[in-house]
């Protein structure tokens, strides 16, 4: 009988896209899944560090695996994987002794070796090496989504902006052949993909090692003649890499989504300047009206950070003016925490108290409610494409996709509408999606 594994994942699209390559080799190594940690032999769990919470996760996971063992007197085989993984190493061993295998973000087509060295040997491995080779067998990933095809393109940052880990847990930046992400997007429509979403940690940064003609609105015109693909996304983006010429092949190609997640963090000038982000407030605004005027209809999301070191009452406000000007369509806002390596955990001590960053993230969740809620109240009465995704979770008889814009739509249907393009009026709207039925 072929052991089994489970793979639990936390943190960014990148995570989870990990998480379908690293299922992938395993099951080339002979192993087969399975929907419960209960019934499997391997647990790997794919962890975040962006944010503090991310860890807590790891911990409270570990503590209930002890628990399983105690009370049973054997567990699963247990491989920690991800940015903590990368971040911690060897340190993770001294906080539970649960884990049977460490793997660094940049070793995972080592995972089943590393497992198997585990078992062989009986006592935990830790491989959190750098590895320059960004590479990875075509077909291998076990896509968990049946619509979408995530696409990794960049790995590693070169940024530094100083509440950022990710350049410490993925390394420098590392681009991939063009060549393989093209044979990937087309393996991925192939395979019924209608949605392919390329990823990076500055996604638009991406310059082609094999082909040194093709920048990032190069490669984005290469996967647009993938036939078999109605949609192309991307993310994140960095507005420093924001070029006319890409908004002007968002407007011109029709399977370029028209929306565009552009990371501000903050809305006033001097705390992005402690944030190391080399733009302005004034440089954002400027961008997000040349975008909106070249780009039409299109939609605007953003990250935004609040409690950064030093930012004080004006500053906030500057980041509420921000917002109501900006008037975003979908917002992740988060409270400051530090991040182990980073200059601001060096270099900027923690001041402003967690009270008052509740405060100043509930004003801002807030805002961006009202925000999106008349946005949506605006789409009352039009029709829109939507590409259906998944059945409710909580209704039966309906389904959700998104539109162009990545709004949410929900609408009367039935699961084999999954994977379809549907023409939807809107009828009602909430904060988060709208409500609707198919024309």
């Amino acid at each position: 009988m072929a052991k089994r594994y489970f793979i639990e994942t936390y943190g960014c699209q990148m995570n989870f896209h990990d998480a379908e390559r690293m299922a992938g080799l395993l099951e080339q190594a002979g192993y087969e899944s399975t929907r419960n940690a209960e019934d499997a032999d391997l647990v790997v769990v794919n962890t975040c560090s962006v944010r503090e919470k991310a860890e807590e996760k790891l911990f409270n996971r570990l503590g209930e695996l002890r628990h399983v063992a105690q009370q049973s007197g054997e567990r699963p085989l247990v491989a920690v994987a991800g940015c903590v993984a990368q971040q911690e190493g060897v340190r993770l061993l001294r906080k539970s002794d649960v884990i049977d295998v460490v793997v660094g973000t940049q070793r995972l087509k080592e995972l089943p070796d590393l497992v198997a060295r585990a078992e062989r040997e009986m006592e935990p491995v830790v491989d959190i090496n750098p590895y320059e080779d960004v590479t990875f067998p075509l077909g291998i990933a076990r896509r968990g989504d049946p619509v979408k095809a995530y696409i990794n393109i960049i790995e590693g940052c070169n940024e530094f902006c100083s509440f950022c880990v990710v350049p410490y847990t993925r390394g420098h930046e590392r681009m991939r052949p063009s060549a393989d992400i093209l044979a990937e997007a087309a393996l991925a429509a192939a395979e019924g993909r209608r949605e392919i979403h390329v990823l990076g940690q500055i996604v638009n940064h991406y310059h082609a090692p094999d082909d040194p003609s093709c920048d990032f609105s190069g490669l984005l015109e290469r996967l647009h003649g993938i036939e078999g693909v109605d949609r192309i996304r991307f993310a994140s983006p960095h507005p420093r890499y924001v070029t006319t010429r890409l908004l002007e092949i968002m407007r011109e190609l029709p399977k370029i989504c028209r929306h565009l997640h552009l990371p501000v963090q903050s809305g006033s000038t001097r705390v992005l300047k402690a944030m190391r982000r080399r733009y302005t407030r004034e440089s954002y605004l400027e961008l997000v009206g040349r975008a909106r005027d070249l780009v039409p209809g299109l939609t605007i999301s953003t990250d935004m950070i609040v409690g950064f070191p030093g930012e004080t009452p004006e500053d906030f406000e500057e980041t509420l003016s921000l917002t109501e000007v900006v008037r975003y369509d979908g917002m992740f806002s988060f409270k400051y925490s530090p991040r182990p390596n980073t200059l601001a955990f060096k270099r900027l001590p923690d001041a402003v108290p967690e009270a008052e960053k509740t405060r100043r993230i509930v004003a801002l969740q807030r805002l961006q409610g009202r925000i999106q809620q008349e946005l949506h109240e605006a789409m009352v009465g039009t029709e829109v494409d939507v590409l259906v995704e998944s059945t409710s979770r909580r209704r039966t008889w309906e389904v959700a996709g998104r539109t162009e814009g990545n709004t949410v739509v929900n609408f009367a249907g039935r699961a084999d509408l999954i994977g379809a393009l549907a023409r939807v009026r809107v009828e009602r709207a909430g904060t988060h999606s709208v409500w609707g039925r198919v024309v």
